[in-house]
């Protein structure tokens, strides 16, 4: 009896292990990478280029899925709250537009003119950094804060809760994510389900 309690438990451990090291992508509390992509004008962003940065709200999205377009209008205020508080938006498309010709570079560019967007909606073209973030889901947001050790992811998830109606939203995550940090406080909700369309990989 004691040597299948033992057994049991060694297999318990080894799937724990096993699932642990097949999570892809950053964790809360992690450090981020820099990365460098190009933008809808031609130009290659990297958050580097941020100096007076005090970190980033970097939001995988595209022009296609339903839900990226339901959350357009509220990416843009995130960036218009924020941004002259030091946490622009910083919005990339990571879908291989083969998959989904909609997302296309110069349907971003499209996009962009048309909505007026204000921050850099860059082309993750080989779908390293989406990969690298461990993105999933447009829209997925991933609440980079700006430390002595560099950007600590500080928030993963969905902008709110309510995809449908903004008017109805209950829980503002990144908004509450921002003013925390900017307040020198925990944030109070770090991690949450992004809900939203796959990712169209490459194949």
């Amino acid at each position: 009896m004691k040597q299948s309690i033992k057994f049991l438990g060694i297999i318990i451990i080894l799937i724990t292990v096993m699932t642990s090291a097949s999570t892809p992508g950053y964790k809360v509390g992690d450090k981020a990478d820099d990365f460098k992509l190009k933008n809808i004008d031609g130009k290659m962003i990297s958050l580097a280029d941020y100096k007076d940065a005090k970190g980033f709200i970097v939001i995988f999205t595209c022009n296609h899925c339903p839900y990226a377009k339901a959350y357009e209008s509220r990416v843009m205020a995130l960036n218009s709250m924020y941004a002259s508080k030091g946490f622009p938006v910083i919005a990339i498309n990571p879908n291989d537009p083969k998959v989904e010709p909609e997302d296309s570079y110069d349907n971003m560019m499209a996009v962009a003119k048309s909505k007026g967007y204000t921050f850099p909606y860059l082309l993750d073209e080989s779908q390293s950094v989406a990969k690298e973030y461990g993105a999933q889901r447009t829209p997925h947001v991933f609440v980079l804060n700006k430390t002595d050790k560099g950007l600590q992811v500080s928030y993963i998830g969905a902008i709110d809760d309510n995809t449908e109606d903004p008017s109805l939203v209950q829980h503002h995550y990144v908004e509450d994510a921002v003013n925390a940090l900017l307040g020198g406080k925990q944030v109070p909700v770090t991690q949450t389900k992004a809900i939203g369309c796959g990712i169209k990989w490459k194949s």
